[in-house]
């Protein structure tokens, strides 16, 4: 083998000796302490340690969540992952805090859920389905672009509207510098100048739908989130927060729960984490009696009994 080959492999092969482990930001969070990104400016403060000593860098790797203090106390177990359904109510910021001390979405929801982060957002005025999660990891994984979740609405917008106008949006457009993918819309009542759209996108920018009717001049008065992937909206009321089922969130989201390192605790025995099914096993074939003179052995008739 060339010398030069060997150089190569032996640059591309990572040292036995490397310490293998999760970033500690990632374990507070798992916690249930904050979210990662809190979690990396606690580290820059100094407010955190391992095995006594001050942790320098959020890129530091734990294999033992004992070792780490937060502010002079032990970290705690990493929490099983949930997730709730909320209605957001319009008037709400969702963000744990806000500059201008507007109320938020996290200062109104019950005591006994501990602390959750949103799974995407909705504006000031929007309202809707909003998910949460006590896992931060499992949040990021559910917003990731690649899973082309659909995103629908009930939209109420003022001006002249029609399909012809509407169809415009399925190839995408750009507006204001800010280039938007493809929107289904199609009208679901009409009044006047006033109409419900339902609007279908997957993309989920700030403030698109806003932005997208702008473009196409008109003005949105209502705006309400009725499903986000496979989680709907349903009849739950506006402020009402429902926890998913456990077995709906193995079966609707697979391996986005590996994929967000989230442990689903599916028996008192043990934890397991969401598989796919196995495949059935094929049936099994007896060879049937035959017929005097087709060749097979017919069954034996049985024994009289004395």
């Amino acid at each position: 083998m060339p010398k030069d080959a060997k150089t190569k492999m032996s640059d591309q092969t990572p040292p036995p000796n490397i310490e293998k482990g999760q970033r500690i930001a990632k374990v507070i969070a798992r916690a249930g302490l904050c979210s990662r990104r809190d979690a990396e400016r606690w580290i820059v403060e100094g407010r955190v340690r391992v095995d006594g000593k001050v942790v320098e860098t959020p890129a530091t790797l734990i294999t033992d969540p004992t070792t780490v203090v937060v502010d002079g106390k032990p970290l705690q177990a990493p929490i099983e992952a949930q997730l709730w359904r909320y209605h957001k109510p319009p008037g709400l910021i969702t963000s744990h805090n806000d500059e201008q001390g507007r109320d938020t979405v996290f200062n109104q929801l019950p005591a006994q859920l501990g602390r959750v982060v949103s799974v995407g957002r909705l504006d000031l005025n929007s309202e809707g389905l909003l998910l949460l999660t006590n896992d931060g990891g499992l949040a990021r994984e559910l917003e990731l672009p690649s899973n082309n979740w659909l995103r629908t609405y009930r939209v109420r917008v003022f001006g002249h509207v029609d399909d012809e106008k509407l169809a415009l949006l399925k190839n995408g457009i750009t507006h204001d510098g800010v280039k938007y993918g493809s929107i289904n819309a199609r009208i679901e009542k009409k009044s006047g100048r006033n109409a419900w759209l339902i609007v279908s996108l997957s993309e989920g920018k700030n403030r698109e739908i806003r932005r997208v009717m702008e473009f196409l001049e008109l003005q949105v008065n209502r705006l309400i989130r009725t499903s986000y992937g496979p989680f709907r909206l349903d009849d739950l009321q506006r402020g009402d927060v429902q926890p998913v089922p456990r077995r709906q969130m193995i079966d609707q989201l697979g391996t986005k729960l590996n994929g967000a390192g989230t442990a689903i605790k599916t028996t008192k025995t043990g934890w397991a984490k969401a598989r796919a099914k196995p495949n059935p096993k094929p049936k099994s074939h007896k060879p049937r009696p035959g017929k005097p003179g087709d060749g097979r052995k017919t069954a034996r008739p049985p024994k009289p009994r004395s």
